[in-house]
């Protein structure tokens, strides 16, 4: 299991460039002109996790197999796109189908690459994205909440239970504010809600700060300010250079690592990217590991046991009698999984277990 991230942002911001060097490959075409991506693109890409190599080395694993994590380079949206300006229509439906929104923005000066709006300004061009994505959502908010309204009325319970949800988003976007802000103090069952109702404003969105090279490092004043704005909406950001990852992409990993190093980078931008998409969506992962091979697993944080086995199968969530759970700690400083039994680190877990970051797993079930 994985998840879904749309790149999304104004026409020449380096989505595309980005994407390139996210997935190794050349499909999406970046090109200085607005709306070069007409279609989106979609790329996998292995998550990156040290552990993996760790928990094969000591399993003696043949093979070693990275959970995946799917990009969608997405059109670029103009001013306007709510109302079917540019490819407006085409971008809003593609962002409906995403988990999360890595909203890509120009922190860079650069004469030879025009700017839609003809201004580097990017708390502006994010604004403007915003906007068109809260009217999108208010419309479709307004032509859904009459006929609500009316069978909540004659005591209809789920329009009853809806309606209370709808209107606290619509005020929300009224007021000039995402429907996200409302995920920070939901109960549980109107989140349910919320996500029925699949507004546009109401997705994860991480910042990434598209940058020179020479500011890949320390960031600049434009990465300051939209951290500042992330900081007022409970956001995330990251600092990118797609020039440098597109250059990276290219490189053996050896090469790779010295070049970013005399970069002052310690890490490429896309393990970073990926780190903060996780926090973004509160995924972790948990191991199965063997002389076959070690798998990584992606879950949602607080899943438990049966749920987490039901990411390889549905019969093991269906049988799930327990599950084997060795901390990834004791796993590799014990010597893998017979020392961690022998130690009594290895914990029979029933249904009721919230599965933890890092957790090597082994599920006894029956069918």
């Amino acid at each position: 299991m994985g998840f879904r991230c749309g790149i999304v942002g104004l026409p020449n911001v380096g989505k595309s460039t980005l994407f390139n060097a996210l997935t190794r490959t050349a499909a999406a075409q970046a090109a200085n002109y607005p709306f070069c991506t007409i279609e989106p693109n979609t790329g996998e890409v292995a998550v990156p996790d040290k552990r993996l190599d760790q928990i094969a080395g000591i399993a003696k694993s043949k093979e070693i197999v990275p959970t995946r994590i799917s990009f969608v380079d997405i059109a670029g949206l103009v001013r306007g796109a709510s109302k079917g300006e540019g490819l407006g229509n085409q971008f809003l439906a593609n962002i409906r189908e995403v988990d999360a929104v890595v909203h890509v923005l120009r922190c860079f000066e650069d004469d030879d690459i025009t700017h839609v709006e003809g201004r580097i300004d990017p708390v502006a061009d994010a604004e403007t994205v915003e906007t068109e994505l809260m009217l999108s959502d208010l419309e479709s908010l307004e032509r859904r909440l009459l006929q609500t309204r009316k069978r909540a009325a004659s005591k209809d319970k789920e329009s009853m239970a809806v309606l209370p949800v709808m209107e606290q988003a619509t005020t929300l976007l009224q007021d000039g504010k995402p429907v996200r802000v409302m995920l920070k103090d939901i109960a549980p069952e109107d989140l349910v809600i919320l996500k029925g109702l699949n507004l546009l404003t109401s997705k994860p969105v991480l910042y990434v700060c598209n940058v020179a090279e020479g500011d890949a490092a320390t960031g600049n004043e434009h990465t300051k300010a939209v951290e500042a704005m992330a900081a007022e909406q409970g956001a995330r950001t990251v600092v990118i250079s797609a020039a440098i990852e597109a250059e990276v992409a290219q490189l053996p990993d050896a090469d790779a690592r010295e070049f970013l190093s005399d970069l002052g980078l310690e890490e490429p931008g896309l393990d970073r990217l990926i780190r903060e998409g996780y926090g973004l969506l509160n995924l972790i992962t948990y191991f199965t590991a063997g002389p076959k091979e070690t798998r990584a697993w992606t879950v949602r944080k607080g899943a438990k046991a049966p749920e987490a086995a039901g990411v390889i199968h549905t019969d093991f969530e269906r049988g799930f009698i327990r599950a084997q759970t060795i901390a990834f700690k004791d796993f590799v400083e014990l010597g893998g999984e017979v020392a961690a039994r022998d130690a009594g680190k290895a914990r029979d877990e029933g249904k009721e277990y919230v599965v933890q970051d890092g957790d090597v797993m082994l599920f006894k079930f029956n069918v």
